[in-house]
């Protein structure tokens, strides 16, 4: 019993630091955030009718004890048509610049315009949830160990 109550303290003085990114896979190209009116402009224009892939990467450290897990999770997001105006008014707005492939799923302008979604909605606004806590456990387990 002395060694679980150890256990179990050491893993409430546990500090995680959590590190994601995101990219979108285009036609087996990876995209960041596009960095002119130009390249975010073409970017979404491929998308539309389309789809495109999103990779979504975790690594968990555990601070004190040094152990780090890390894993990646995907989805891929199906497009209807996307009009020029929606085009302009995102570009406009500056959004485009700041998501990797130059989309937010959840924007308004945009969500009508998802067709469907194979993979979770959380990995392709950028953190996969179920990977995170499945990482997070794995970094104080091994604490434990």
């Amino acid at each position: 019993m002395m060694k679980l109550t150890a256990q179990v303290e050491d893993i409430s003085h546990s500090t995680l630091l959590i590190t994601a990114d995101t990219v979108v896979v285009y036609q087996g190209t990876i995209r960041e955030k596009p960095t002119t009116a130009e390249e975010a402009r073409r970017f979404i224009r491929d998308y539309s009718g389309g789809s495109g892939k999103v990779v979504g990467s975790v690594v968990v450290t555990n601070l004190v004890t040094g152990s780090r897990k890390g894993g990646w999770e995907s989805a891929e997001v199906y497009f209807l048509e996307i009009p020029d105006e929606v085009i302009d008014s995102l570009i406009e707005e500056g959004i485009t610049f700041n998501v990797a492939g130059g989309l937010m799923l959840e924007h308004p302008l945009i969500l009508p315009l998802v067709d469907s979604v194979v993979g979770t909605a959380d990995c392709v606004m950028g953190l996969s949830k179920t990977l995170t806590e499945k990482l997070m456990k794995e970094a104080l387990v091994e604490a434990m160990v």
